[in-house]
C-alpha cells in the first residue's frame, strides 16, 4: 500500500516540477508601459546632447511614439515577460538636424532597434540589448502642468488650419500652483483659471480675460490675439512629451503646441 501511494504522487510531482520551472517569469515591470510617457536619461551610457530631448511614449495599445531629438517617429512594439521588440518604425518625420544631434538621432533609433529585454518601475525605465548591456535609460515624465511656462509655437486660428506665431511676437501660457492661467497674448497680457487632470490629461480653462491695450505692432497682431484666446478656451486635454506641450480640444483637433520656457 506504501508502494502504490508513492507510485501515484510522483507523476503529480513532476507535473509540479515542470510546471514550476517553465512558469512565465514576472512582466518585468510590463504593466508600467500601457499609457505612459518617458525622458532619455542615458544612451548607451552617455548623456543626450545639450539642449535636446528625447521621448518615448507608449500608447494603451504599446504602440510606441515621440521625439529621436530631431524627427517624430512611431511604431510598434511586442511585449513578452522582460522581453521587448520595437518595430523598424514606419512613420517618422524626415527633418534634418545638425549634427550631432542627427549621429545621437540614428544611435538612439538603433538602441531602440536592438533591445530585447527591459525593466519598468515607476519612475525608470530601462532597455537592454540581448548581452543585458544597458542600451538607453529613461526617467519617467511628469505630466503635471501647475508650475510650469511655455512659448507657443503653433495654434488653431478657428478656420480649421493650425498656424504659426507671427514673426516677433510671443505668445505664452503660465500655469501657477494655485490654479491661474496667465501669459501674454502677443500684445495683452491675460489671465484666468485652469482645471488639470494629470492621470486623465484632461484640461479646462475659463474665466480668461486680458488688459485692453492696442497694439502697433506686426500685421495680423490683434487678429492672432484673439484667435488665440478662442483656441486656448476650446482646451479639452493636453499631453507632455518631453519638452512640447500640445492641448486639444473636445473633438481632438490640435488647438495649440508650445515648448517649455527656459
Amino acid at each position: 500500500m506504501h508502494k502504490r501511494l508513492v507510485f501515484l504522487m510522483l507523476p503529480a510531482l513532476l507535473s509540479l516540477a515542470f510546471f514550476t520551472a517553465c512558469a512565465p517569469a514576472g512582466d518585468a515591470g510590463g504593466d508600467n508601459l500601457p499609457g505612459s510617457s518617458w525622458n532619455l536619461t542615458t544612451l548607451n551610457g552617455n548623456a543626450p546632447v545639450a539642449g535636446t530631448s528625447i521621448t518615448l511614449n507608449f500608447d494603451d495599445n504599446l504602440a510606441a511614439f515621440g521625439t529621436d531629438g530631431c524627427n517624430n517617429y512611431r511604431t510598434s512594439t511586442t511585449v513578452d515577460g522582460e522581453n521587448i521588440e520595437f518595430v523598424q518604425s514606419g512613420a517618422a518625420t524626415m527633418m534634418a538636424c545638425e549634427e550631432p544631434i542627427m549621429t545621437q538621432a540614428t544611435a538612439f533609433m538603433d538602441a531602440l532597434l536592438g533591445a530585447e529585454t527591459f525593466t519598468a518601475t515607476e519612475t525608470e525605465l530601462v532597455l537592454m540589448d540581448s548581452t543585458g548591456a544597458q542600451v538607453a535609460t529613461f526617467a519617467v515624465a511628469s505630466q503635471g502642468l501647475s508650475g510650469t511656462s511655455w512659448i507657443v509655437t503653433n495654434y488653431n486660428n478657428g478656420r480649421e488650419a493650425v498656424v504659426g506665431v507671427i514673426t516677433d511676437t510671443e505668445l505664452t501660457i503660465s500655469f501657477g500652483d494655485d490654479g491661474q492661467i496667465s501669459g501674454t497674448a502677443g500684445c495683452n497680457n491675460y489671465f484666468g483659471s485652469y482645471e488639470a487632470d494629470a492621470d486623465a490629461g484632461t484640461l479646462t480653462i475659463s474665466e480668461v480675460g486680458s488688459t485692453m491695450m492696442a497694439c502697433e505692432g506686426p500685421e495680423g497682431i490683434m487678429e492672432q490675439e484673439q484667435e488665440f484666446l478662442a483656441a486656448l478656451a476650446t482646451a479639452a486635454t493636453y499631453s507632455i512629451q518631453g519638452n512640447t506641450l500640445q492641448i486639444r480640444t473636445a473633438d481632438d483637433a490640435l488647438a495649440l503646441m508650445a515648448n517649455q520656457a527656459p
